[in-house]
């Protein structure tokens, strides 16, 4: 009978919720005032949450649900009951769709041969991003460190996505690609929150590589 209410309470849909906290709530509250009382505090304390569902109001719950309180980290989506708010399941980590987008499931076959003509900024390009990925160890022993990104500027058509794809190659990299004017959005914090998503991409698949085109969309000079 119990499994059939919990087979029930688990009938989609959920609603979806952040875990914004965990907590430790003390079951040995009052206990320890009691004379000649021996309780072990580590064992008495219990994991309670605090969520944000996405009709953006926050509960506390000192019942979590049906997910071991252990396995529950601040920032994960989950899945509650409408009615109880208790949480029935973790869900998959949640990506913009327009971050989905752009990701790269194979890796680039481009090829610094089927570039020309930029023989000095193939070579800073391999000094500046290649080598430091491959030779990381040999770096950290020099004391050398190496830039976190590089601009690469020119007219249109002259090779600058092309040679960031060579590079992925080069380093067995995923090729994550942004365009700088989906950056900038109507509502405020949508173009940070797609920043982040393509970072936590990026993570998730590392090693990677993050191309941002037409950066001038976000990155102009102010006159």
């Amino acid at each position: 009978e119990n499994e059939e209410r919990i087979k029930v309470n688990k009938t989609l849909p959920y609603l979806v919720s952040n875990v914004v906290e965990l907590l430790d709530l003390d079951d040995a509250k009052g206990e320890e005032d009691q004379e000649g009382a021996n309780v072990d505090l580590d064992a008495s304390k219990t994991k309670c949450a605090v969520i944000k569902t996405s009709t953006r109001a926050t509960y506390f719950l000192p019942v979590v649900g049906l997910v071991d309180a252990q396995e529950l980290k601040p920032g994960e989506l989950v899945g509650v009951n409408k009615d109880s708010y208790l949480i029935l399941e973790k869900l998959p980590a949640e990506y913009d769709s327009r971050v989905k987008a752009m990701e790269v499931d194979e890796r680039p076959t481009e090829q610094y041969s089927d570039i020309g003509g930029l023989d000095k900024q193939i070579q800073e390009l391999i000094e500046a991003v290649v080598l430091p990925m491959k030779m990381k160890d040999r770096f950290i022993n020099l004391g050398i460190v190496p830039p976190k990104g590089v601009l690469l500027y020119g007219p249109p058509g002259t090779g600058k996505t092309m040679m960031a794809r060579a590079v992925a190659a080069q380093t067995n990299s995923t090729f994550l690609k942004l365009a700088g004017p989906q950056l900038v959005q109507m509502f405020i914090g949508d173009g940070a929150k797609l920043v982040r998503d393509a970072f936590a991409l990026a993570k998730e698949k590392s090693p990677c590589i993050i191309f941002i085109d037409e950066l001038d969309a976000i990155g102009q000079e102010l006159l």
